[in-house]
């Protein structure tokens, strides 16, 4: 990322105080809900195809008006724009909410820089000195940014060259302003994607968000994952500096590698091979460590000399439960079976459909919608991805992108809006979306089925990357069984 972004009006400011984050939420809400309501009323007398238009637009509106706004707040708010980047626009047509979804992800990627004199006093106080008391050399132009913090390069006096995450002066402060305005955002994300759980949503952000704010929180959670993956054949995490890292500073080693888009332009099969290793290691950590990775999009792993690659930022990070992993597997194994009974009994077992709405929704549709969710991994079968998959397949409505009448989507809703999303399985499914997204940037191509099936169904390796991985984790294993049980005092 330049520097020259640093000059940028909305560049490193960020709001901190109460009124002035409370005024800025409640603003857009009370705004964009007149303008709702006045297209509502509108709308009555309306032709439906003028009354459709309209409300396309009120929605592009909505989501451009969040953007600016939550993307200059930071924190939080900015938090809140990148989990409704991943839903699905009620009602849009599909060149539409790819327009929206591309705005959105702005929120991720492209985030200016906070001028470095502006971090330079927090690194103080968290270091407890000057600079050149821990570091030799410091580079003050961030390479990468994001909604709580930046990334610098920097030597340190030991001679080591690392990566220093910087937390934004008052972010932490902004943010528990956020928490406590989350729910005036609320009507504005169920207008947005109707059928998201908008307060399960809000719930785990406002767990989440407390630990993304602990660097030392997310330093353990990178030093458990690399020392899981210590010496794995295709994946590398950093090493942590835990002697540097404090509650708001997080150093780790450097690591050299290709970023996301220089990898695009490489051939195909090299494409492949990456996507692949992106593939199986968020599913492996997920469904054969219990290891939910909430961020994984391309900004966070390089491409190695070594052909390994290295995946970074571990912020958003939560143990999987067992049954979790269970009901996953079950939801899969219903979708591969083509299995409409076994499907409605997963979805129920695994929350996402309370009992007492089960009888509300037609088996076939269910299966309809899920087979769309996730025969991408699912199902057997080669498919190579393409640009236009670049919206995640479990993000996109019944209909599959093709049109719809209003009456098939008034159906569609109301079947929909019988589930729920399980707080716990948040992660889970944001990391099934990114990773699909990626996978369709690259124009990667495998059986992802059949390599699913490894980690959701113990089948075996389906690829030398799989018989490969599966050699390690045996070694593993053994390593692990042999040595001695540690002893309570």
């Amino acid at each position: 990322m330049s520097a020259e972004r640093d000059d940028e009006p909305d560049a490193g400011r960020l709001p901190t105080g109460r009124l002035a984050r409370t005024a800025r939420v409640g603003g857009l809400v009370a705004g964009q809900g007149a303008r709702w309501a006045g297209m509502r009323a509108a709308n009555r007398v309306r032709t439906p195809e003028r009354a459709e238009a309209a409300e396309r637009q009120r929605t592009a509106a909505l989501v451009d008006q969040l953007v600016t706004q939550l993307g200059q707040m930071r924190g939080a708010a900015m938090k809140v724009g990148q989990l409704i980047s991943l839903a699905d626009f009620d009602g849009l047509p599909e060149e539409q909410q790819d327009e929206l979804q591309r705005r959105l992800a702005a929120l991720r990627d492209d985030v200016p820089p906070v001028p470095f004199p502006k971090l330079e006093a927090l690194l103080r106080k968290e270091l407890g000195g000057p600079l050149s008391r821990t570091f030799a050399a410091f580079d003050e132009r961030a390479f990468a940014a994001a909604s709580i913090g930046q990334v610098h390069r920097a030597t340190t006096v030991d001679g080591e060259e690392v990566v220093v995450k910087v937390q934004y002066p008052g972010v932490a402060e902004a943010v528990e302003t956020d928490l406590r305005n989350a729910a005036l955002l609320l009507p504005l994300v169920k207008r947005l994607a109707p059928g998201l759980d908008g307060r399960a949503l809000m719930g785990e952000l406002r767990e989440r968000i407390g630990e993304e704010l602990d660097y030392e929180l997310e330093a353990q959670s990178q030093r458990r994952v690399e020392r899981l993956l210590r010496g794995h054949p295709f994946a590398r995490v950093p090493r942590v500096r835990t002697d540097l890292s404090t509650q708001r500073v997080l150093v780790s080693e450097y690591v050299e590698g290709d970023r996301f888009e220089t990898v695009r332009r490489l051939d195909e099969a090299a494409r492949d091979r990456y996507g692949e290793i992106v593939f199986r290691f968020f599913f492996g950590l997920a469904y054969r460590d219990r290891i939910a990775l909430g961020d994984p999009h391309p900004g966070n792993y390089l491409l190695c000399p070594d052909g390994r690659v290295c995946f970074l930022d571990f912020g958003l990070l939560r143990t999987v439960p067992r049954e979790r992993v269970a009901g996953e597997a079950a939801l899969a194994a219903a979708v591969r079976d083509r299995d409409a009974s076994a499907l409605k009994a997963a979805l129920t077992s695994a929350g996402y459909l309370p009992a007492a709405r089960a009888a509300a929704v037609d088996d076939e549709w269910a299966m309809g919608a899920l087979a769309l969710a996730t025969r991408w991994y699912a199902r057997p079968g080669f498919r190579r991805f393409s640009p236009g998959d670049a919206r995640p397949p479990q993000e996109r409505g019944a209909a599959g992108g093709r049109s719809r009448s209003r009456e098939e989507r008034a159906a569609d809703r109301a079947q929909a809006n019988q589930f729920t999303l399980p707080p716990e399985a948040l992660l889970l499914r944001r990391m099934h979306g990114i990773v699909a997204v990626v996978l369709g940037q690259l124009r990667a191509g495998a059986d992802w089925g059949a390599i699913a099936a490894e980690y959701l169904h113990g089948a075996a390796a389906s690829t030398p990357l799989g018989e490969a991985e599966a050699a390690y984790v045996a070694q593993r294993s053994r390593t692990a069984s042999a040595r001695p049980p540690t002893r309570s005092v």
